[in-house]
């Protein structure tokens, strides 16, 4: 390993993108997965075994690998919290599958200390960076649309009508959820985006269209201090699999993905017709920070700009989950808003 070449560790093979964010790495010009490690051994076993990699015995095994500078965390989200900090207290940095950690308590504790000890840490929401959500926050940004006072957004897949989403994602302790708590994060950081980190309240409905111990469906729906409305949608169950958001303002609309995967607008300066938008270019990956700010670039604006997301989507998942399984509304203090 040489010094401009960052040795990355994954610590889990438990999330289904463990293998994605390895290909990242292989694929990023400064960075390398040497080892990777998994509480379960088998799971560790197949992951390094497919990966061609080193396999560690013991997470302090692999924290304290001297060709390990930073680790991508793909543990499953209930252990989160114990391995990133564990990871910040041995000066290795971290990039993370969301949610960050499954209180916003442990989150506020895990930035506050990646912050004394030095140490990069970046929660993965890659859906910013992606041109078409690049061009609409630029577009919100700059007022094209006027006061956007309507954002929807849906993802969904066929996890579990195609049978290729593990049932560990069904285990209501170690997801902390289902559909909304792993999937759902997508659309909540993205409502957020474009209506503000500040819903006053939150609303939930959660479906079982299959037999498992959490929803595969799920519709959440964010009110603004101001009346502005978010919805945020994912699901497990729906084929083929679905990307698309709204957008209304008082002086334009946008929208992606429904029948169509280009953006439209229409009002305002786009004129009364619905029409294509040029995109943005791609933005910097979350991996792409986190890699290049592991390398030594200046990035803590960016950073602290993420982590705080990343608290929010924990805020608001939490929000959600307690409303659905209350059956009621969750107000969310005026002092709780970032």
């Amino acid at each position: 390993m040489t010094d401009d070449v960052i040795g990355v560790g994954i610590a889990g093979f438990w999330h289904v993108h463990a293998d994605d964010y390895a290909r990242d790495a292989a694929e990023h010009p400064r960075t390398r997965v040497v080892a990777g490690w998994d509480a379960d051994p088998d799971l560790g076993r197949e992951g390094a075994d497919r990966l061609g990699i080193a396999r560690a015995e013991s997470l302090d095994e692999l924290l304290t690998r001297p060709d390990v500078a930073g680790i991508v965390v793909t543990t499953a989200t209930a252990d989160h919290t114990d391995v990133i900090a564990r990871a910040i207290r041995a000066g290795t940095h971290v990039f993370t599958e969301k949610l960050l950690a499954p209180t916003v308590a442990e989150c506020e504790a895990l930035a506050a200390a990646a912050r004394e000890r030095g140490v990069a840490l970046v929660v993965s929401l890659p859906r910013l960076s992606e041109p078409a959500l690049v061009t609409a926050s630029r577009l919100v940004d700059s007022g094209a649309l006027g006061a956007v006072t309507y954002a929807r957004v849906r993802i969904a897949h066929d996890g579990w009508l195609g049978g290729w989403l593990p049932d560990r994602f069904a285990d209501p302790v170690a997801a902390i959820g289902g559909a909304f708590s792993d999937l759902g994060c997508h659309p909540a950081y993205l409502v957020r985006r474009f209506l503000g980190s500040g819903p006053a309240v939150v609303t939930a409905a959660y479906g079982h269209v299959t037999d498992k111990a959490v929803e595969d469906n799920a519709v959440v729906i964010a009110r603004y201090p101001g009346g502005a409305l978010g919805v945020a949608e994912a699901s497990f169950v729906t084929t083929p699999g679905a990307f698309a958001f709204e957008l209304r303002g008082t002086q334009a609309s946008l929208l992606f993905g429904f029948g169509r995967e280009d953006l439209i607008a229409k009002g305002g300066r786009f004129g009364d017709g619905w029409a294509a938008v040029p995109l943005d270019e791609r933005g910097r990956s979350p991996f792409e920070l986190w890699a290049d700010a592991v390398g030594g670039a200046d990035l803590a604006a960016e950073i602290d700009d993420n982590l705080r997301t990343a608290i929010d989507l924990t805020r608001f998942v939490v929000a959600a989950n307690t409303a659905a399984a209350t059956g009621g509304t969750v107000h969310i203090e005026e002092e709780e808003r970032s």
